[in-house]
């Protein structure tokens, strides 16, 4: 079976997010000066706004809780009918408030979706070249 979504299109600055999401470990960048995790990957730290920007990607745990969803009812792609309906979330990560992910949740419906609710990623091979991280309730 292809898999007939949307594929990410790894640039420069997004590389090693997606090189650790192939060997199952999620990655955020990191500046060096300040311990800011900043993404989506960016040239300027978002806090210290560093002059000589200096970023290391970084394994987090890859816990974190829902801070907002919504249910796709809508496919708006054709890869996405099947799947319908489907829970897109905002999660923020447990190592620092702000650090937010927009992501599926793998295991959920309207129903069991509460805005706090604990999250841990789990991750999918979507092709030889991509593993999608995305996460799951606890």
């Amino acid at each position: 079976m292809s898999y007939n979504k949307p594929v990410p299109v790894p640039d420069d600055l997004s590389k090693p997010f997606w090189k650790a999401a192939k060997e199952r470990s999620l990655s955020i960048q990191r500046c060096q000066h300040c311990g800011y995790y900043s993404h989506p990957p960016d040239v300027v730290c978002p806090k210290c706004r560093g002059l000589e920007p200096s970023f290391k990607f970084e394994p987090v745990s890859g816990r974190g809780r829902i801070k907002s969803w919504i249910v796709m009812q809508d496919a708006f792609l054709p890869g996405f009918v099947d799947d319908l309906p489907f829970v897109i979330a905002i999660v923020e990560l447990e190592e620092q408030e702000g650090l937010r992910l927009v992501t599926r949740l793998v295991n959920s419906s309207d129903a069991n979706v509460k805005i706090g609710a604990p999250v841990s990623v789990v991750f999918e091979d979507i092709t030889p070249a991509i593993t999608l991280p995305q996460f799951k309730l606890e």
